[in-house]
C-alpha cells in the first residue's frame, strides 16, 4: 500500500514538473509576440488621440509617470510625449474619471502645447449598456466632440454638459456619465497646461511589459 502511494506521488510530482516546464517554455516562446501585440494596441490608441502628422517618434516608447490628483487617482498614470524633429508637440495622458455612474472610467486624452484637445478615447468603463456606455466610440461618436476644444482656466464654465450650462451633449437618462468624462478631460488638460514645462522635462520612465 505504502509503495503504491509512493509510486503515485512520484508520478504526480513528475507530471507537475513536466507541466511547469511546458508552461515556462510556452511563456518564453510567446513573450515577444504578446509584447508586440500590446505595443501595437497601445500605439493604435495613441495614434487616435495624437495625429501622426504631429510626431515622428514612437509614442509608446516616450512614456512618463505622472502623479497628481487632477488625474482622478492617487496612482501614477502614464503619459506619452509626441515629438517632431526632436521637439515636443503634444502629450497623451491616461486619466481617470472616478465618478462615473458605475465606477471609474479610464480615459486617454491627447492635448497639444496650446491647450487644444486633439482627441479623447475611453480605455475602460463599466457604464450601463444602452445609456452611459455611449461614451465609448464603439457605441456612439459622442467622444469625438472633444476634438479641437480648447482648455484654459478662463473657460471652465463651458466645460460642462448642456444641462449644466456647458457645450457638451448629455445622454437621455444618463447625465452622470458624460458629466464625469467632461470634468475629467478638462481637469487633465488644465493640469498639463499648468505644469507643461515640468512634465516635458522628465526623462522617459516606463515601457510596455
Amino acid at each position: 500500500m505504502f509503495k503504491t502511494i509512493q509510486k503515485n506521488g512520484l508520478i504526480l510530482a513528475m507530471f507537475a514538473c513536466i507541466t511547469t516546464g511546458v508552461v515556462s517554455i510556452t511563456h518564453l516562446l510567446t513573450k515577444d509576440t504578446i509584447q508586440a501585440q500590446q505595443i501595437a494596441q497601445l500605439q493604435g490608441q495613441l495614434n487616435q488621440v495624437i495625429p501622426m502628422s504631429m510626431h515622428d517618434n514612437e509614442l509608446y516608447a516616450n512614456c512618463l509617470h505622472l502623479n497628481n490628483p487632477a488625474l482622478g487617482t492617487q496612482e501614477s498614470m502614464p503619459a506619452y510625449v509626441a515629438t517632431l524633429d526632436g521637439k515636443p508637440t503634444a502629450v497623451a495622458i491616461e486619466t481617470i474619471a472616478p465618478d462615473g455612474y458605475n465606477g471609474a472610467i479610464k480615459l486617454l486624452v491627447g492635448i497639444d502645447l496650446q491647450g487644444k484637445v486633439l482627441g479623447t478615447r475611453v480605455l475602460s468603463q463599466n457604464e450601463t449598456p444602452g445609456l452611459g456606455d455611449r461614451i465609448d466610440l464603439r457605441v456612439s461618436d459622442w467622444i469625438l466632440s472633444f476634438a479641437n476644444k480648447i482648455i484654459t482656466p478662463d473657460n471652465h464654465d463651458s466645460w460642462h454638459v448642456r444641462k449644466d450650462g456647458g457645450q457638451f451633449d448629455q445622454f437621455t437618462g444618463a447625465t452622470i456619465t458624460p458629466r464625469a468624462v467632461v470634468k475629467a478631460v478638462y481637469k487633465t488638460g488644465l493640469y498639463f497646461s499648468q505644469n507643461q514645462e515640468q512634465i516635458l522635462n522628465q526623462s522617459p520612465q516606463c515601457e510596455v511589459k
